[in-house]
């Protein structure tokens, strides 16, 4: 045959329909006259369309690829030049150009309100072990007078006379493809298909009211600072009536006057004098769960750290709890007195330490300094 319809449409003999129709596709956005209105592409236009119409129709094809004339039965076809009687694919070309022609509806009015976030600030037993807080929020609540329809009360919305309820227009144009019809939204109705004669005289019509609200909240063992609690379906009732959105609730952890947080750790620091470090002694330590005896080994050094397992924060979701780590400084004494200086002399001179070499070793740093850096470099 004369009309190589593959090679047209730049596909190979066996490709797909979906292929086929993609091919046509893009082709038709190249070649519309809308688009170039030169002759020679009006012509290849035609010659895309044809190919198509062969290609698309299983019938058609197999009579095309056995070497028949697909167009000796059923008329002239498309390569007569008409449209729509000859089989000629109509809907195809709108699907290629304006896309799937679907019928909306009218959209509701009803929709999802917004999501709100609320800060919540906390002390440290209380995001170590988990409370519970009644929290007010201002927010958008359903309108009880129109429970949400926007209407006044005994009123209900009317029909849209301009879309007659569709909630969309349809535009007419003349084309040398015929007449093309383009759906929009309905300017009259905003594309609800109703119009709300009577807003109802508490919420103007919205559906929904600002207002105060109290929300008894559970806060969970182990929550730190920053963290993101969400509560679905706390947030802002959303316009007509619609769903409400969710409240995230952002955790904002105080500063302790003892305690400094790392994860589920706790870092504290207890100053002991120079001769409780050297004999060794019992010092009284604040915890989550109240006072405890921590034993000072004799000897202890000025940043040593001793460990009270458990004694830190809940892990979240899960069972246990982060350690107490507490940092030790050993204090040495500023002021003397006779008595006192007599008595250091007196052990500087049993130790051979009245004039000490000194020893050099490499800086040490505490944690907090190399956390500090680590946090620096990223």
């Amino acid at each position: 045959m004369a009309n190589d319809y593959y090679a047209t449409l730049g596909v190979r003999r066996d490709a797909s329909p979906d292929e086929v129709k993609k091919a046509y596709r893009r082709l038709a956005r190249e070649l519309h006259p809308d688009v170039n209105p030169d002759p020679e592409t009006q012509e290849k236009f035609k010659e895309i369309t044809q190919a198509y119409e062969v290609l698309s129709d299983p019938q058609k094809r197999e009579m095309y690829d056995m070497g028949a004339d697909p167009f000796a039965r059923g008329g002239a076809g498309a390569g007569a030049g008409g449209f729509g009687a000859a089989g000629f694919p109509f809907s195809d070309i709108m699907d290629a150009f304006f896309g799937t022609a679907s019928a909306r509806g009218p959209r509701s009015r009803a929709r999802r309100g917004r999501n709100a976030t609320l800060r919540v600030e906390l002390d440290l037993n209380e995001t170590a072990f988990g409370t519970t807080r009644e929290l007010s929020i201002d927010t958008a609540v359903a309108c009880t007078s129109c429970q949400g329809e926007g209407t006044a009360p005994g009123t209900r919305p009317e029909t849209c006379e301009t879309c007659e309820g569709h909630g969309e227009v349809v535009m007419r144009q003349r084309s040398f493809l015929g007449e093309v019809r383009t759906a929009r939204p309905c300017p009259q109705c905003g594309g609800f298909g109703s119009v709300i004669r009577t807003p109802c005289p508490e919420c103007s019509g919205d559906g929904r009211v600002r207002t105060r609200r109290t929300v008894k909240v559970k806060i969970p063992a182990g929550v730190e600072n920053g963290i993101h609690i969400q509560l679905a379906g706390e947030g802002e009732v959303g316009p007509g009536g619609g769903p409400p959105g969710d409240l995230f609730l952002e955790i904002v952890e105080k500063p302790h006057a003892i305690f400094e947080r790392e994860g589920d750790d706790l870092h504290c620091t207890v100053e002991i004098p120079m001769t409780a470090a050297a004999l060794g002694t019992s010092v009284t330590v604040e915890t989550l769960d109240g006072a405890e005896d921590v034993d000072i080994k004799p000897g202890t050094q000025s940043g040593q750290v001793i460990t009270l397992y458990g004694r830190g924060v809940r892990h979240l979701n899960e069972s246990g709890r982060g350690d107490l780590l507490i940092h030790v400084t050993v204090e040495t004494p500023g002021r003397l007195d006779e008595e006192q200086e007599e008595l250091l002399r007196r052990l500087a001179k049993l130790r051979g330490e009245e004039r000490p070499p000194g020893k050099f070793a490499p800086g040490q740093r505490g944690v907090f300094s190399r956390l500090r850096d680590v946090f620096n470099q990223h």
